[in-house]
């Protein structure tokens, strides 16, 4: 993953302190990138992966911003340049869900998850587009909810159905940039958020749908993220699905 001056291509992955955030990070680290690792909230935690990844002999540094402010996140940015010198590779993993049936949803959890979700992936997008240098991939991430319509998960679904249509796009007006945009659509992941609240039985539920009969792991949607961060170039414009099979 480096050029003829060992120069390591380098990563901003938002949302990095996440459980697939953090799967990314570790994942690209491994890969030879160097990896800014952005968080909203928790420090912490983002400043125990950082300190994991240079401790196996990689570059990582965290950077902070709220990702529908897009003066924090072009400051985020910055910060990235400023360390490592450019930008390749953006992986969009920040977001937040709510579920609720429609009828009862409260519309400030929809405005919220549309802010995050929806604006946030446009910030982020639109920092994307104008920093990553040639040769780089702009990678955000959907949902397999977008197909599987089940109930409680409409307004979540329609957030990140709004991320689809903007990537899609967004890989056509990039053309003559060499710059790719695809989209991640994680089927039910094995995430301590989506794990919380959950007995075993609604996990083994959720499992059953898949042929692979079992739950996603953050590991796994890192794998297809390294993938379009990499050596995936032909792959442009495109929503994939790792979710064993489900939809």
């Amino acid at each position: 993953m480096s050029d003829a001056n060992t120069t390591p291509r380098v990563a901003l992955v938002t949302g990095g302190s996440g459980g697939i955030g953090r799967a990314v990070s570790e994942r690209l680290a491994a890969d030879g990138f160097a990896v800014a690792v952005h968080y909203g909230g928790n420090a912490r935690r983002a400043g125990q992966i950082v300190d994991e990844i240079v401790a196996g002999g990689g570059r990582a540094i965290t950077v902070v911003g709220d990702v529908a402010d897009e003066v924090g996140m072009a400051e985020a940015f910055d910060s990235v340049e400023a360390e490592f010198g450019g930008l390749d590779v953006v992986v969009n993993t920040a977001g937040i869900m709510v579920l609720s049936p429609v009828a009862s949803l409260d519309l400030a959890d929809l405005d919220r998850m549309h802010r995050t979700n929806v604006r946030g992936a446009f910030v982020v997008s639109r920092l994307a587009a104008n920093r990553l240098r040639r040769g780089g991939a702009l990678i955000n991430v959907s949902t397999s909810q977008t197909r599987l319509q089940h109930p409680t998960y409409a307004a979540y679904a329609a957030s990140k159905a709004a991320v689809e249509s903007l990537t899609l796009v967004l890989a056509r007006e990039l053309r003559g940039k060499d710059i790719t945009v695809n989209a991640i659509a994680p089927g039910p992941t094995a995430t301590p958020l989506f794990l919380d609240g959950k007995d075993e039985h609604t996990v083994e539920r959720l499992a059953g749908p898949a042929p692979l009969e079992r739950l996603g792991t953050p590991e796994d949607i890192a794998e297809v993220a390294a993938f379009l961060a990499g050596p995936g170039r032909w792959i442009n414009g495109q929503v994939v699905f790792p979710n064993g099979g489900i939809a």
